[in-house]
């Protein structure tokens, strides 16, 4: 290529660098693709990052009016390593499916210079039910035009668990708050609309998403920016630091901060799940996969573990704000510092009741090919799960047409995105939490800890250390939001007890022995029990010894 040519390469849509971090951005798409990004792919994304279309970029690099090359580039090439990049980043599928899009996940990503500043807190910034926008706003200046607020317009239920977390703020004074719940059970809608309701209770109202699991350095660098009165306000240098000023700022105005998906920033303890047990190993109670690990508690992932130094000053130290969290799991600290005499209070949503269920399949048009008991037992089989509930409505509509005892009668309810949804939680638990949602998916009825510790046996330890991982692991799969709890008794949703019913079954489980003569305990426990409720339930499916 020619040095002019390389050169005007360069120079196209230059102006990208004055907003986003375009440096950083290079060297994260080349570790997603593997090498460097070509000059064409860099002109291309600065292109994006201008807001171009690829027409608009053809007519500026090729003279062209034909978009037709440009837009292969960037689907065989450019929208593949940023769904990478940000995929590895959000530990779960990031689709870019317009060239629109690409600088949106990218400003959400953090890779947008002061993109936190640019916005006056005048102005509101609109924020709809996807939840891919952060809320800025004032309460002095919070518009009530349609254009400027936020969409609640659709939200179903909840009144008495709004109005208990209204009564921890508003009249308890809670400092922070986590509301907890499996995928798909509508924390992030909840947030929404508590923060709808009483933000007029607030000086300044902030919802951030952190899907994208943005560093803490820089979530705290605009939180601080936002909330101080200062446009050239210095930010301390260290973290600690930077978390004193972030709390100064608490403490002198009320602030409602709402940071949705904690559980982003949450892993699965994968180089330390067994420190505190060095004496254990999977094998050791008779797991044939000696990688893995018996207990895996809920830890941040690498590089995030400040975020708890974060919550726990949230919660320690005195201020006059409140600091709303929405999680699948509960971090540790939470768990530490909660209690109902404490500032620190957590809650846990379950599905919605049939007469609130309903409304989501009358708005899906449900209703009038259905009868009202048709309706209740689809509710009951997805345990009102409000997007298990639009998922499958939309279903029945396509391929059933609107036929809900149809669709019943098939059979099959765990699919699709529902089974996506499952997939990404089960494949974080340990190997105890999994065994021990077999053994409730296979005993419907309401268990104790006591029974479970009872009439489960892990080979190879004490009935003492036994119990004590038993109780662990129960403890853990509370936090996690997979089990519900009536009084001190457990058990699992319909659709979740499918979904491992069926885990067992693809897993073609048997009694094997290795070169020693040991059992490998896997999930032969289960064997009989599996056999029973297949039979029971008319599944067509074999059980190997």
């Amino acid at each position: 290529m020619a040095a002019e040519d390389s050169h005007r390469l360069e120079e196209d849509f230059i102006e990208a660098k004055n907003n986003w971090e375009l440096e950083k951005l290079y060297v994260d798409l080349a570790s997603a693709k593997g090498k460097a990004l070509t000059p064409v792919e860099k002109k291309f994304l600065r292109g994006l990052l201008c807001g171009c279309s690829p027409a608009e970029i053809a007519k500026v690099v090729y003279q062209s009016g034909s978009s037709s090359t440009v837009r292969v580039y960037l689907s065989n090439g450019l929208y593949k390593y940023i769904e990478e990049m940000l995929s590895n980043q959000v530990g779960d599928s990031v689709k870019v499916k317009t060239w629109s899009r690409v600088t949106h996940l990218l400003e959400k990503a953090g890779y947008k210079k002061g993109w936190f500043h640019l916005q006056p807190v005048t102005s509101p910034i609109k924020v709809n039910k996807d939840m891919d926008l952060d809320l800025l706003s004032h309460q002095s200046t919070l518009s009530q035009n349609n254009s400027q607020s936020i969409n609640t317009s659709v939200f179903y239920g909840r009144r008495k668990e709004l109005a208990q977390v209204q009564a921890w703020i508003g009249q308890e004074r809670s400092q922070v708050l986590v509301i907890l719940g499996m995928g798909g059970i509508g924390k992030t809608a909840f947030s929404v609309q508590l923060l709808e309701e009483i933000k007029d209770q607030f000086e300044y109202v902030i919802w951030r998403s952190l899907r994208f699991a943005p560093p803490l350095e820089l979530l705290l660098d605009q939180l601080i920016q936002l909330l101080s009165p200062a446009t050239n306000t210095n930010i301390a240098e260290t973290l600690e630091s930077r978390i004193s000023q972030l709390i100064e700022r608490l403490r002198s105005c009320r602030c409602l901060i709402v940071l949705d998906h904690v559980d982003s920033i949450l892993g699965c303890g994968d180089s330390d799940g067994l420190q505190e047990y060095p004496t254990l190993s999977a094998s050791s109670i008779g797991i044939k996969n000696t990688d893995t690990q018996l207990i895996t508690p809920i830890r941040y992932r690498q590089g995030y573990e400040s975020y708890g130094e974060l919550i726990r000053r949230l919660g320690d130290l005195p201020h006059q704000s409140c600091v709303v969290f929405t999680s699948r799991e509960k971090p540790q600290e939470i768990a530490a510092l909660e209690g109902e005499q404490l500032p620190v209070r957590s809650l846990k949503l379950s599905g919605l009741n049939p007469e609130e269920g309903i409304l989501i399949l009358k708005a899906k048009g449900l209703i009038n090919k259905s009868s009202l008991e048709e309706c209740k037992v689809l509710l009951e089989r997805y345990a009102g799960n409000p997007l298990f509930i639009k998922f499958i409505a939309s279903t029945i509509q396509e391929l059933f047409d609107g036929n809900i005892a149809e669709f019943i009668e098939q059979g099959t309810i765990v699919f699709g995105n529902i089974r996506g949804i499952f997939d990404q939680q089960f494949n974080r638990l340990s190997q105890l939490e999994k065994h021990l949602l077999y053994w409730l998916s296979l005993h419907p009825s309401l268990m104790s800890v006591r029974d479970l510790q009872r009439n489960i046996i892990l080979p190879g330890l004490s009935p003492q250390m036994s119990r004590r991982l038993i109780l662990e692991g129960m403890e853990l799969l509370q936090r996690r939001s997979l089990i519900e709890k009536q009084a001190s008794r457990f058990s699992l949703t319909p659709v979740l007890m499918e979904y491992i019913v069926e885990r067992l079954i693809e897993e073609n489980f048997q009694l094997s022995k290795d070169k020693d003569g040991n059992l490998f305990m896997s999930h032969t426990i289960f064997a009989e029990h599996l056999k029973n409720y297949i039979r029971d339930n008319g599944l067509n499916a074999e059980i190997e010894y």
